[in-house]
């Protein structure tokens, strides 16, 4: 059984939205830098959408930037898909 080079949750036309910080710390590393494809199993496309929606994500401080801030700072917590009731 040969394995896959690409991930097949994330399928050729999955874009990656830079309001959803929750997918993007997966291809964070511990020292804030990007995970590279070869190891992320993403394709070339993909990995310069992640990149750009990290870049964006950081400027609008939905996720930190820099060595320090990744020392502090906590995983974002999931959001349940179900709306509030009182």
């Amino acid at each position: 059984m040969a394995r896959n080079k690409y991930r097949s949750e994330y399928t050729g036309d999955h874009t990656f939205d830079y309001k959803d910080p929750i997918t993007l710390t997966r291809f964070i590393g511990d020292g804030g830098k990007l995970v590279p494809s070869r190891i992320s199993k993403l394709s070339i496309a993909q990995q310069k959408q992640v990149a750009s929606a990290v870049k964006k994500a950081r400027n609008l401080a939905l996720l930190p930037s820099g060595t320090d801030a990744y020392d502090t700072f906590s995983r974002a917590e999931p959001l349940s898909p179900v709306p509030f009731e009182i």
